[in-house]
């Protein structure tokens, strides 16, 4: 059974409407909200994913929601799901873009059209005043090359699952953006933990990532937003503080970018 926190946390990037957890979601949901977690953020991926994220909004007053095309998702038919999420920006009210960006990892033929999804989707965050939440597997250096001219006018976001260098670090920080920590500081040989000595928790909210990612004792196995604690006691450590102070300035970081 999962401690009672006197914290409150904000899970700022999970994807606890994807069908992993359609067997045990009202369960997961309450273990979540017994670990502390008062609100949960929820990434857009593609018109496919929207019907079960709004389902979950409706059903879980404690939960706000992204748009945006993930670059997993930018395929030759990116220009009609773009269309779709200027409609759904047309229609009611987010609290930001995302996760929207680059990833090289799987798949890199569509890579122009990753840069072109992005710009569009970067214009939209600057017109609406959103933030957006950026994505950047195997692409860190251009996605903060991609979004350092929108900085300049003013963009606002967070790097999801940052696990980069001090110096991307830095050069993000500077640009004004937040860093998402997720499951992978735990990790012992991620390196993170050294990074993050070199940036203050004025600049990082939590994430889970759920289903992926999970921090350790469960890596390997299914993520949820009840394990966002770990992720707090491991920054904790890091800073010598109390994960009170972690859970507060965290928790007060993604209120302001997200308007929750």
């Amino acid at each position: 059974m999962l401690p009672l926190l006197p914290y409150m946390y904000i899970d700022t990037h999970t994807h606890l409407y994807l069908p992993a957890f359609d067997t045990d979601r009202p369960e997961m949901m309450k273990r979540a909200q017994d670990a502390g977690v008062e609100h949960v953020v929820l990434p857009s991926i593609d018109s496919q994913s929207w019907p079960a994220m709004l389902a979950m909004e409706e059903r879980y007053p404690d939960c706000s929601l992204m748009m945006g095309l993930h670059p997993c998702s930018v395929k030759e038919d990116c220009l009609q799901e773009l269309a779709l999420v200027e409609q759904w920006l047309s229609r009611r009210a987010f609290c930001a873009i995302g996760e929207i960006g680059l990833d090289f990892y799987w798949d890199t033929r569509f890579s122009d059209q990753q840069y072109e999804a992005f710009h569009k989707q970067a214009e939209w965050a600057l017109q609406l005043g959103l933030p957006i939440v950026v994505h950047s597997r195997n692409a860190v250096d251009e996605a903060i090359d991609l979004v350092r001219p929108y900085a300049l006018r003013g963009l606002k976001g967070v790097f999801h699952c940052f696990s980069g260098t001090v110096g991307q670090a830095n050069q993000l920080v500077e640009m004004g953006f937040l860093l998402g920590i997720g499951g992978v500081v735990t990790y012992k040989n991620s390196g993170l933990a050294e990074v993050l000595e070199q940036v203050a928790p004025t600049s990082l909210v939590l994430e889970t990532d759920a289903p992926y990612l999970s921090p350790i004792p469960h890596r390997g196995k299914r993520n949820e937003s009840a394990y966002l604690h770990l992720i707090a006691e491991k920054l904790a450590q890091i800073y010598s503080v109390e994960v009170a102070e972690i859970a507060r300035q965290t928790t007060d970081n993604a209120r302001r970018l997200f308007s929750i």
